[in-house]
């Protein structure tokens, strides 16, 4: 069984991408041996109606995930309805997780808001996927610069939450040395190798 935690749905903003259209996404990951990927939106980086776009992402994984796209939506805890968000993604839309990107939605990981948000995912069970970065920074538009997200602060808010289950997005080709193994040292954190760059990386 392979799965695929880190899909992610619509249109990227600045360029086209292959197969940027769902049904050509799951015919290509069918193609490649993955029975189930993990699914958040595109939209739910610069669209301020998250409800919308988690509404829009639950039915499109029904509609053309051929039964391999699972939906994470899109929470954005400086938005005043994130409760509300976090709810629906819950319980309407019967989500098993969420996925955040602190970066584009401009709060550091020291934010009480987070914390608050953390806490509710553990509660209700929820897996939560944390995105460093999605795009590296030698090729994003010079208008709009989003830098790494600041991972410092993660290891306390993983302690204080020990039944939480955080998959972090993109951390691989950032977080090195002493820092990741930080990270890796909490009980119930994961990571993804989408950035995992290098000769024989992933053997190493």
């Amino acid at each position: 069984m392979i799965v695929d935690v880190n899909v992610s749905l619509s249109r990227w903003p600045f360029r086209r991408l292959p197969c940027d259209e769902t049904p050509r996404l799951v015919e290509k990951l069918k193609t490649s041996g993955v029975t189930q990927a993990w699914a958040g939106s595109l939209d739910g980086l610069l669209h301020r109606d998250l409800g919308a776009v988690n509404t829009r992402l639950a039915d499109d994984c029904r509609r053309n995930g051929g039964g391999l796209l699972v939906p994470f939506g899109s929470v954005n805890p400086t938005l005043p309805d994130w409760r509300e968000d976090l709810r629906r993604c819950c319980q309407s839309h019967r989500m098993p997780g969420i996925r955040l990107h602190p970066n584009y939605h401009g709060y550091p990981l020291t934010d009480p808001a987070l914390a608050e948000l953390l806490t509710l995912a553990e509660e209700h069970g929820l897996v939560v996927q944390l995105v460093v970065r999605m795009d590296d920074v030698r090729s994003q538009h010079p208008l709009m610069p989003v830098p790494n997200v600041d991972l410092n602060p993660l290891p306390d808010l993983l302690a204080a939450r020990p039944k939480l289950r955080l998959v972090l997005l993109n951390a691989l080709g950032s977080v090195r040395g002493v820092d990741l193994a930080r990270l890796a040292a909490s009980k119930n954190v994961w990571f993804d190798i989408a950035t995992l760059e290098g000769l024989a990386g992933i053997a190493g």
